[in-house]
């Protein structure tokens, strides 16, 4: 069976041997144009394509749909996590895969804004034209084949499609019941008037009767969405004081350090993290359309809402400096904030507990301060690890905007101490955690001397100090 008619950018590779190929058929996805959009195909589904056995939605068990976390709108140019989902009751079913485009509803046959693929490759995002008459080389199956007509350039295809990859379909099979696939959809920059999302799904078997024909006992199933655009909006606005420490909520930044940005209108969507936006390793500095400039470069966004955002400050020079935050609707007010290299502080847990762990990295917190969890206070003599942020720089320097790696130790170029209910604690070392960014390790061990109860920690570098409020319970 050749992929000849289309381009495909997978994040996965594919797995080109003959077993799975004959066992699994269109276990890398099917060619574009098979979700029901009425100019593709004739509105075919996989059904009617003959790539799967069956009729679309002549089952009763079963569906297909798509998660908008926004609703039936959408805001232009404003980035939407989507998410599909495959059921079926029946047990036999316990393969999954789906296709699905967004088009202008007005004309079906123009695609309506871009489809990114998920970051763990779930998902892949395939290019066409909109005859769907693409050909490639025989047995052309990731990328651009040689001999491809049409432009180099994927991106000049007017048409894409989002369907699941060769990874996420292996992923799905043996799971009964459902299955669900995300990726990101960012809608046209302007107002297109109604946009129409074509989906189909397949519940499937995962087997074929005999090599060559299609799967036999495959569900397909179709469905589709009219969005309405909503209206853009008022602009974002940065509250007073409102660009603070990510950990202490102190009013600063530090550079390559976590910061708090806190306002009104700062996002017009679900709350949304960096969870399917990291790619190769870099850090986003833009989320679902929400930009942060501090000193005038793009901070690294991790965490967006109405009211708050959550972000690395970029490495930014020390003074005051401007802060604004970009979406959709505008750009906010600037507010000044003074940036300095070192602005320690420690997460907190509820209670204003810091956030610490014991070296097994389990807990250390009093008893109670998860409900259903039980947690074990820090010993006299123990070591544990404080978890926080604005240690300032590191040797060797780190990059910001990307994860620390396992590979090497960014100790902080200043020695850090640290006191415990005002009596010195042995730092063994603060250093950048691998394998999170911008957060910073702070190893101690708790004075022997101490009688159970909670005291104040507190971390100084550099002639700046932690929070006093901060405490920690040794038991």
């Amino acid at each position: 069976m050749q992929r000849g008619n289309r381009i495909v950018l997978a994040k996965a590779a594919v797995i080109a041997t003959a077993i799975p190929f004959l066992l699994y058929g269109y276990f890398y996805g099917p060619n574009p144009g098979y979700t029901g959009a009425p100019s593709d195909n004739g509105g075919a589904t996989c059904a009617t394509a003959g790539c799967h056995s069956g009729t679309a939605n002549q089952f009763t068990t079963g569906s297909v749909t798509v998660n908008f976390p926004n609703g039936l709108t959408y805001t232009p140019g404003v980035a939407q996590q989507l998410s599909v989902t495959i059921a079926d009751s029946v047990t036999t079913q316990k393969s999954w895969g789906f296709q699905l485009t967004p088009r202008v509803a007005s004309a079906p046959g123009t695609m309506a804004g871009t489809l990114t693929a998920a970051a763990d490759g779930s998902t892949q995002i395939m290019y066409s034209e909109p005859n769907l008459e693409i050909f490639c080389a025989p047995g052309s199956m990731t990328g651009q084949n040689p001999g491809c007509k049409g432009p180099t350039d994927p991106t000049d295809y007017s048409l894409q499609f989002v369907e699941h990859s060769d990874s996420g379909y292996m992923a799905s099979v043996g799971t009964t019941g459902s299955y669900t696939y995300s990726f990101t959809w960012t809608p046209p920059a302007t107002d297109v008037g109604n946009i129409t999302i074509y989906v189909a799904g397949n519940a499937g078997t995962g087997l074929r009767v005999t090599a060559g024909a299609p799967p036999a006992g495959d569900h397909i199933y179709s469905n589709q969405y009219t969005l309405t655009p909503a209206g853009v909006g008022p602009t974002p606005s940065i509250a007073s004081a409102g660009v603070v420490n990510g950990a202490s909520f102190q009013t600063g930044v530090v550079p390559n350090s976590w910061i708090t940005i806190q306002g009104t209108n700062l996002y017009s969507g679900t709350a949304d993290t960096w969870a399917n936006a990291i790619v190769n390793g870099n850090l986003p500095t833009e989320l679902d359309g929400v930009t942060v400039s501090v000193g005038g470069q793009l901070a690294y966004i991790y965490y967006v809402s109405g009211t708050q955002i959550n972000a690395i400050a970029p490495n930014v020079g020390t003074g005051s400096l401007s802060v604004t935050v970009a979406n959709s609707a505008g750009t906010s007010n600037a507010m000044t904030a003074v940036s300095a290299t070192v602005q320690p502080a420690f997460f907190l847990w509820p209670g204003g507990y810091a956030v610490a762990t014991h070296t097994d990295f389990s807990y250390a917190v009093k008893n109670g301060t998860f409900s259903g969890t039980t947690t074990t206070p820090a010993n006299p003599g123990e070591t544990v690890i404080l978890w926080g942020t604005g240690f300032g720089p590191t040797t060797p320097p780190f990059p910001v905007g990307i994860e620390a790696p396992s590979t090497a130790t960014y100790l902080t170029s200043s020695p850090v101490t640290v006191t415990v209910g005002g009596v010195a604690a042995s730092v063994y070392a603060t250093a950048l955690a691998p394998g999170f960014a911008s957060l910073y390790q702070v190893a101690v061990t708790v004075p022997a001397s101490l009688a159970p109860g909670d005291y104040p920690v507190v971390a100084s570098i550099g002639g700046a100090q932690s929070p006093s409020t901060t405490l920690i319970t040794v038991q």
